[in-house]
């Protein structure tokens, strides 16, 4: 479960990983078991996917709202989703009960977020490009249009920051989107130059993602202290093995 201080007693939350599944490899657990991998889109074979979102589900409310993720930045209201429907989004949110917000990710960063009050909670897939573009913005907008009061984040585990080497076109994405001096400074934090390679960074999405959420009005953030590429041992990762599985951070009102 989420390390998450503050969170409202109404709220679920659950952050899966690699481990507890019966997926074979490459999307095991890294130590010879099964893997938890959620991902269909992946390779695995759909009868173990199915049985892994069975895994999951045992723990839920309902059927998790799982999206098409397409690194964008549409998000989606729960209460207006149809049973069975896969919209085409990189966030949702909900203020109805019982509904489970879920993101899937292999080193993009899931970002959750609810209200104070425990009126409203959100997921949103925090990619580079959509992280740049907007969509922590219009899942606290989507969620403020759906009741939300005051509200706090939690990031889940991704890439980290000593493994995420980028060129020069995602500073400047992130630059692009900044209001002011103070997002420039901001933005040019979050990017460490690598020696020996000209334009390359290492970038901080951690980094990035608190400041966006500052700016939108998120003074509580938590979360952020995982390394998705580093811990084999618990994590998919995308950009470490290629051919891999997806692991899931879900939240819903109780």
């Amino acid at each position: 479960m989420p390390r998450w201080p503050g969170l409202p007693a109404n709220v679920g939350t659950l952050s899966t990983t690699r481990r507890g599944g019966v997926s074979p490899a490459p999307y095991d657990d890294g130590m010879g078991q099964g893997g938890l991998n959620l991902g269909t889109h992946v390779g695995d074979q759909p009868h173990n996917v199915a049985r892994n979102r069975q895994i999951v589900g045992e723990l839920l409310p309902s059927e998790p709202a799982w999206l098409s993720q397409v690194h964008g930045t549409a998000v989606v209201d729960l209460a207006t989703l149809a049973p069975q429907q896969v919209p085409t989004a990189d966030a949702s949110v909900s203020n109805v009960r019982g509904k489970v917000c879920a993101i899937m990710t292999a080193d993009c960063l899931p970002v959750l977020l609810c209200d104070a009050e425990g009126r409203t909670v959100g997921a949103a897939h925090g990619g580079w490009r959509g992280l740049a573009s907007g969509v922590l913005e219009n899942t606290v907008e989507s969620m403020r249009a759906a009741g939300a009061g005051e509200l706090m984040a939690w990031m889940g585990p991704a890439i980290g920051a000593y493994q995420f080497e980028v060129g020069p076109e995602v500073m400047q994405a992130f630059l692009n989107g900044a209001h002011d001096d103070s997002g420039v400074r901001h933005v040019t934090a979050a990017f460490s130059p690598v020696e020996g390679k000209p334009g390359k960074h290492l970038a901080d999405i951690y980094a990035l993602a608190r400041y966006l959420l500052h700016r939108a009005g998120v003074a509580q953030v938590h979360g952020g202290e995982y390394c998705t590429v580093s811990n084999s041992g618990r994590f998919y990762s995308y950009r470490r093995d290629g051919i891999t599985g997806r692991q899931a951070s879900l939240i819903w009102l109780k």
